[in-house]
């Protein structure tokens, strides 16, 4: 049987921006709430799930064919929020404005890594901050819009291998490559 690993493409966040959105989460802390490290933090562009270790090379010259295609952006930040379901959320999260460089970049790396899967789904840029527990009763909370924006700028996107673990899984990154 062929080894396999856990793969995702993902940005990494500026050190200053993790502690300001973590710092968000006042209003949404109880017991059923478990925050992401600081570490695990990053922009979700795709995620491609166990793939065989033989095609990693494969994988990151697709990723880094498409980085170069792809051009820098920014997006803000529209709310702090329970989700991605409203009414039946997971997790808290960090949800951006849409942005159409940001649409692209995920549906290229999407047809390109997983070509056999339909995605229909319109990807929605995030950050998760925290995961409920599973199994929990969840109170349903108001979001929290910025006072003030609070941009991301994304100039560089990476290969992240995730292993899982608990309490967390234990994300690295495997390669980086700039956007444009």
């Amino acid at each position: 049987m062929e080894s396999t690993i856990r793969l995702f493409v993902a940005a990494a966040l500026p050190d200053s921006l993790g502690p300001v959105l973590q710092a968000q989460l006042y209003s949404f802390k109880d017991e059923t709430l478990r925050e992401m490290p600081p570490q695990n933090l990053h922009l979700t562009l795709f995620f491609i799930g166990n793939a065989p270790t033989s095609d990693l090379q494969t994988i990151q010259q697709q990723v880094k064919t498409i980085a170069q295609q792809s051009e820098a952006f920014t997006l803000q930040l529209a709310a702090i929020e329970q989700g991605p379901k409203p009414n039946s959320p997971r997790l808290v999260w960090a949800r951006f404005k849409e942005e159409p460089e940001f649409t692209s970049l995920s549906k290229k790396l999407a047809a390109t890594l997983a070509p056999d899967e339909p995605n229909k789904l319109k990807p929605t840029p995030h950050i998760t901050l925290a995961r409920y527990r599973k199994n929990t009763k969840l109170i349903l909370k108001p979001a929290i819009l910025p006072g003030e924006p609070i941009m991301l700028p994304v100039s560089e996107i990476a290969l992240w291998e995730s292993r899982l673990a608990s309490p967390h899984p234990v994300y690295s990154i495997l390669q980086s490559y700039k956007l444009g």
